[in-house]
C-alpha cells in the first residue's frame, strides 16, 4: 500500500516538471521573438537610411557615425539596467532605441558590400548562431566561467579597434581581430543563452518575467548584430 503515495508524490513532480517546462519554452520563445523583432527593425532602419543620400554621406563621411556609435556603447551599458529595474514602457524603449541605432549605423554596408553577400552572410549568421544557442541552451556545463572571460575580452577587443583604428591602421590587424571578434560573440551567444534559460528559473512571474524576456533579447541581438558585421568583413564581397 506504501506504493500509493510513492505514485502521487511522482505525478505531483511530473506535473511540476512539466509546467516548469511549458513556461520555460514559452519565455524563451518569447525572447527569440523579441530578439528577430529587434533584427527585423534594424534592417528596416538600415534600408531607410540608405535610401537618403544625405542622411546616408553624413553617417558614412561625418561625425555621426561616432555619435551612433557612442550611443550604441552607451545604450550597451546602461540599457540593461533600464530594462530590469524601470517599467515596461522603459524597457520597451530601450530596447528599440537600441535597435534603431544599430541599423542607422550599419546603413553604409548597403554600400559597401554586394546584396548577394549580404544575404549569404545574414542566414550563415543566423545558421551559426541557432547553433551556438542551442548548444547553450540544451548543455549541462557550466558556462559562467567562461562567458566572465569573454565579457572581459570584449573590452579588449573594443581597445584594440579603437588602436588599430586611430593609430595602427593595419589590414592584416583589423583581419585578425575580426576572427578573435567572432569567435569571442560566438562564446559569449552559448553563454547568454544559458544564462537567460537560468534567469528564468528564479521563478518571477508577470511583469518582472517579461523584462527578463526583453533583457534576454537585448543581449543575444547584441552579439547577433555583432557577429553578422564581423562574418560580412571575412565573407562579405565588396562593390566594385
Amino acid at each position: 500500500m506504501a506504493l500509493g503515495p510513492d505514485r502521487k508524490y511522482m505525478t505531483q513532480a511530473q506535473v511540476a516538471a512539466a509546467s516548469v517546462d511549458v513556461g520555460l519554452r514559452s519565455y524563451m520563445l518569447q525572447v527569440y521573438n523579441y530578439m528577430a523583432l529587434g533584427v527585423a527593425f534594424t534592417g528596416i532602419v538600415a534600408l531607410v537610411v540608405a535610401l537618403n543620400p544625405a542622411l546616408m554621406q553624413a553617417i558614412a563621411l561625418g561625425p555621426m557615425k561616432w555619435v551612433l556609435f557612442v550611443g550604441i556603447l552607451g545604450l550597451g551599458f546602461f540599457a540593461p539596467r533600464v530594462i530590469m529595474s524601470g517599467s515596461p514602457a522603459a524597457a520597451q524603449a530601450a530596447f528599440w532605441v537600441y535597435a534603431a541605432l544599430w541599423g542607422a549605423l550599419m546603413a553604409p554596408l548597403f554600400y559597401m558590400y554586394t546584396g548577394t553577400s549580404i544575404v549569404r552572410v545574414f542566414f550563415i549568421t543566423s545558421a551559426a548562431f541557432a547553433g551556438l544557442s542551442l548548444y547553450g541552451y540544451t548543455t549541462k556545463r557550466d558556462l559562467a566561467p567562461v562567458g566572465a572571460f569573454l565579457a572581459m575580452a570584449t573590452f579588449g577587443i573594443l581597445v584594440a579597434l579603437l588602436v588599430n583604428m586611430f593609430l595602427l591602421q593595419s589590414s592584416g590587424f583589423h583581419l585578425l581581430l575580426s576572427v578573435v571578434v567572432v569567435l569571442v560573440f560566438a562564446g559569449l551567444t552559448a553563454y547568454e543563452t544559458q544564462m537567460i534559460k537560468n534567469m528564468y528559473m528564479e521563478s518571477d512571474h508577470g511583469e518582472v518575467t517579461t523584462r527578463k524576456a526583453i533583457f534576454g533579447a537585448f543581449l543575444l541581438y547584441g552579439s547577433f548584430v555583432t557577429l553578422f558585421i564581423w562574418l560580412l568583413q571575412l565573407f562579405g564581397v565588396a562593390r566594385e
